[in-house]
């Protein structure tokens, strides 16, 4: 089980990510409708948190801020940016300023399963290792 926040301006995606994260499993610690928000729990948190799923476009302070600020304070978190098509310079400035991963909405439980099996090993899912009887 991970220990989960959740930073997005927009409290439907909130609440949809954490369903998600919670059917596979998982405990959302918090959640931050911002990035200074998210900063402010980080340096305040007590439980360890294993991963960050983090909006790029947000009010107050965007993702790509908090990621580096949060880095600072946390530099071994896992955040993965939550973006939208047309974003990708801002991903990849999200990648530089430490975020390991990203998922283009629509956000789906599958996206999460994959980033999750890419950030996390013991999440991976076992590929199909059919063998081809060749008679």
């Amino acid at each position: 089980m991970l220990n989960i926040l959740i930073v997005d301006d927009a409290l439907v995606i909130r609440k949809n990510l954490a369903k998600f994260f919670n059917d596979l499993g998982h405990k959302i610690i918090a959640e931050a409708k911002n990035g200074a928000e998210a900063v402010e729990l980080c340096k305040t948190q007590k439980e360890k948190i294993d991963l960050i799923t983090m909006d790029i476009t947000m009010p107050e302070m965007d993702g790509i801020e908090a990621t580096k600020l949060i880095k600072e304070v946390l530099p071994d978190v896992n955040i993965v940016m939550i973006t939208s098509h047309g974003q990708e310079e801002l991903v990849s400035e999200s990648l530089k300023a430490g975020a390991k991963n990203f998922i283009l909405k629509p956000i789906t439980e599958e996206k999460l399963e994959q980033v999750l099996g890419k950030l996390f090993k013991e999440y991976a899912k076992e590929e199909d290792d059919e063998l081809i009887d060749e008679d």
